[in-house]
């Protein structure tokens, strides 16, 4: 079956219906693209056919390219990758253009049969490049829709032509944050940028493309930058409003990126060379930085992690073979900042959710978060009074345990303390007799706390990261002794909250946290080392943090960390390694500066929380160095002591896919994307400069670097945590 097909009607406009079979969602695939480059040419033609509307047979128009598309272009070149993809992208490109032509005479640009684009819904990456290379596009009134080119995200940036075309048609000012940012509008957001032309009711769309394709004039048919009088809008680079833009542009992406992702680089180059040239140099110009986008590492890191891995993550590609088990009425105790958070996402996705606290005043706390982030919403134009009052009548507030009865999944989110866990645990078992049993806890081993519950095959941890209306990683816990049902009952709980779940075994810290934590501590023992501060924190967001560990712990407050070093160190004794750390963290927590809520802690802030800078006091209570480390040696303790705890938690078995490991990296505490992960990171680095570099940093620092075993095989045979060009690779 074709992925296009046409129809003609009888006042002969050729209606090209895009519907990938089997698939809820189109994407462009190298037979797609064959099947619309034949149809498009067959209906150029045919003299019966007027002009051509190009739509989708389904509720969206696209979600983007099938980016294994592009592996297969890569790997067809054999040796010679780079002009395999290159010719690749510029056979999209003469499509895109042939559409965009539509046969007119290239002296007299008379002649080109009127195409007009219908877009029913979500047009995205090259759902909105082929649209943007007809003469119109019209949009179905559709609030839920989304529009852009979303691209930089995972690594690279429109190469059909969608960079080219939307900077000649808003001008680079106009496109930088639709193309840079990534940004998405809803359809009439669209119209006004002037993305697209026309937004009209659903039940109208496509009369509408065909009455325009009918009525048509030569000149409704020419782009604007075909014609030889035209202008980029706010000028080009040697324009003085140009120059201006391009050197805005260019220090927001440095500013942005810290020179971490080559994407955005890239992207802003083929923008500015392709500014000074005809328009078709300027595709070629957009082809060549494409393909050297993907070649570039980072590049297959992040399509792999952020784009396959967690796909396939999201889809249950570690689910047990059980039967559905779809949450239908949640309970959580705790209606604390977790808790009403967990019942917010909850009721968002159409679950009926009791929320319990020891009050109902508590309660009634915890759903008044959820009615706050719905106004703030409303405020900015997403979603309806109606929708609002659907989703809070969905929580009940309650202070009565017996309101659990009929509950499947019950989530207990109250304060971190076995003791209190223990005591909440089995009574909401009791009360929701059959319910999987979960734990929200960020620390504490569930083999241990499952010793509270009747059943500990029917208990997991359900970790969710803060905000949880924000954040889109949960991590699940496997315990010792949890069975499969509730395994699989977790993974379809965070589907059905549409988030994305890696599943671990049972450790302290688990994963995340594991690997978080020595970051921040790595950044507080060079601050004791006499490590300029400024250093540490601008270090780390140049190797692709999204912040500094200073920063950091200020954000997740400073006597947390105190009580998790207090705690580990109770449970570690002798073979406690973080004295260190501890002497600058509790230094700080005795004079009051808890950080970010307590308005001082490593940074200063005003009144309104917003930071001030770094607290000068760093310098003078651990003063400078006076031979400070080059930035790469700072990036490398930073980096490395996060990538070597993923490595341990493989080896040990907390963690048994890499995908997870590298996703929830990513999602969970923002390990440099551009990596792809820790795992990502390692296998750009190499395994055997990965085991030299961990060698000079455990010569300079300690023990922490050594290299693991793991790693140390892997580079005495030349191996790699992912095997090439392959998207999957599983422990």
């Amino acid at each position: 079956m074709s992925d296009f097909t046409t129809r003609i009607t009888p006042d002969g406009v050729a209606i090209l219906t895009w519907d990938v079979p089997g698939r809820s969602m189109n994407v462009m695939s190298l037979a797609g693209l064959s099947d619309l480059e034949a149809q498009v040419d067959a209906a150029l033609a045919d003299p019966a056919v007027k002009g051509i509307v190009i739509t989708s047979g389904k509720r969206d128009f696209a979600g983007g390219m099938d980016l294994n598309a592009i592996a297969r272009m890569r790997s067809a070149g054999g040796d010679n990758p780079a002009q395999s993809i290159f010719d690749g992208v510029m056979a999209m490109h003469h499509l895109l253009r042939r559409i965009e032509r539509a046969g007119m005479d290239p002296k007299t640009l008379k002649g080109a049969k009127p195409v007009a684009a219908a877009l029913p819904g979500t047009a995205l990456g090259i759902g909105l490049e082929l649209p943007l290379a007809c003469h119109r596009i019209f949009v179905a009134d559709n609030p839920g829709a989304r529009i852009g080119l979303p691209e930089i995200k995972v690594g690279i940036f429109p190469g059909a032509g969608g960079t080219t075309r939307l900077v000649r048609k808003l001008g680079a000012l106009g496109a930088a944050p639709l193309l840079l940012e990534g940004k998405l509008s809803d359809p009439r957001t669209a119209q006004m940028l002037g993305v697209v032309d026309e937004v009209v009711p659903p039940d109208d769309l496509l009369a509408r493309a065909c009455a325009w394709v009918l009525t048509a004039s030569d000149a409704d048919c020419v782009k604007p930058w075909d014609r030889k009088d035209y202008r980029m809008p706010g000028g080009t680079p040697y324009h003085p409003a140009g120059f201006q833009t391009f050197m805005g542009a260019s220090a927001m992406v440095s500013g942005t990126t810290m020179g971490a992702y080559p994407a955005a680089r890239a992207l802003l180059s083929a923008v500015y060379e392709g500014a000074q040239v005809p328009f078709d140099t300027a595709l070629r110009i957009e082809a060549r930085w494409f393909t050297h986008v993907l070649l570039n590492p980072s590049s297959t890191a992040m399509i792999r992690s952020l784009f396959l891995s967690k796909e396939a993550l999201e889809k249950g590609a570690n689910r047990p073979r059980v039967a559905d088990q779809k949450v239908a009425r949640l309970g959580v105790i705790g209606a604390g900042m977790m808790g009403a958070g967990i019942a917010h996402v909850a009721a968002a996705a159409g679950i009926a959710v009791v929320l319990i606290d020891t009050t109902l005043a508590a309660a009634e706390r915890g759903k008044a978060h959820s009615a706050s982030l719905l106004d703030k919403a409303l405020a900015r134009g997403k979603g309806t009074p109606a929708e609002r009052d659907a989703h809070l009548a969905r929580i009940l507030a309650t202070d009565d345990l017996a309101a659990l009865q009929g509950c499947d999944l019950v989530i207990e989110a109250v304060f971190e303390d076995p003791m209190v866990k223990a005591e909440v645990l089995p009574r909401a078992a009791a009360a929701a007799p059959g319910a999987i049993l979960a734990s929200n806890t960020s620390t504490l081993p569930i083999t241990e706390l499952a010793r509270a519950v009747p059943d500990a095959g029917r208990f997991i941890g359900i970790h969710f990261f803060s905000p949880v209306d924000r954040m889109a990683l949960v991590e699940i816990i496997r315990g010792k002794a949890t069975g499969d049902e509730a395994v699989a009952k977790a993974l379809d709980f965070v589907r059905q909250i549409r988030k994305t779940p890696i599943v671990v075994n049972d450790a302290r810290f688990f994963y995340a946290n594991r690997c978080i934590i020595p970051y921040i501590n790595e950044g507080i023992r060079m601050v004791g080392e006499g490590v300029v501060p400024a250093l540490v924190e601008h270090a780390a967001q140049m190797a692709g943090m999204p912040v500094g560990p200073l920063q950091l712990v200020d954000e997740t407050s400073i006597d947390l960390g105190v009580k998790i070093a207090k705690a580990t160190r109770a449970a570690m004794g002798t073979a406690y390694p973080d004295d260190a750390v501890d002497a600058v963290l509790f230094a700080l927590a005795d004079q009051g500066r808890m950080g970010r809520k307590a308005g001082r802690g490593f940074y200063d802030y005003d009144d309104k929380g917003k930071r001030q800078g770094l607290w000068p006091g760093l310098t003078q209570a651990w003063p400078p160095a006076a031979q400070q480390p080059d930035v790469t040696r700072v990036q490398h303790r930073l980096l490395m002591i996060q990538a070597l705890e993923a490595v341990r938690a493989l080896e040990q078995g907390v963690l048994t896919d890499i995908r997870e490991g590298d996703v929830g990296a990513i999602l969970g505490w923002g390990f440099a994307p551009w990596s792809g992960g820790p795992f990502g990171w390692l296998d750009i680095l190499g395994a055997d400069r990965a085991v030299a570099i961990c060698a000079e940093l455990t010569a300079a620092c300690g023990h922490r670097f050594a290299a693991p075993a793991l790693l140390t095989d892997m580079a005495a045979r030349g191996g790699a945590f992912y095997p090439p060009a392959t998207p999957r690779a599983v422990a």
